[in-house]
């Protein structure tokens, strides 16, 4: 009989502080900015811009041509900040019109080694990551 008594017991002490552990956080909820918005939609615009630069055939011949696998190319690319990707998109701006794809393969392969060098990718065998 007492051990019914210290299970009864025990068991409400457990339910007890299984109650009280598990209360949710209130939720918290906030204004979103127009310019957070717009900060969005120019990262995820800019991504879809040098995502399109990436599929034009003649920029996936000359990348084969240097030895990079362009699925590998468009992952990484993928995988860039939306600050990168807005640095990558004024380089490309600001290049002579008539699109030198040439520029732009050159840009792409130096960021390419440089995350090569800092150990984030692996693409060329002759870079070896910074420890």
């Amino acid at each position: 009989m007492r051990f019914h008594h210290l299970l009864k017991k025990f068991g409400s002490l457990l339910l007890t502080a299984a109650l009280v552990g598990a209360q949710v956080a209130p939720a918290q909820a906030a204004m979103v900015g127009t310019a957070q918005a717009l900060a969005a939609e120019q990262g995820r615009l800019d991504r879809n811009e040098l995502v399109s630069l990436l599929e034009r055939e003649d920029l996936q011949r000359q990348l084969s041509t240097m030895g990079v696998d362009v699925q590998h190319a468009q992952e990484r690319v993928a995988a860039l900040t939306d600050a990168e990707v807005a640095r990558i998109n004024q380089q490309i701006a600001q290049l002579p019109a008539g699109g030198n794809a040439v520029g732009i393969l050159l840009f792409i392969l130096v960021v390419f080694i440089v995350t090569d060098a800092l150990g984030f990718t692996d693409i060329f065998a002759f870079v070896r990551p910074i420890q």
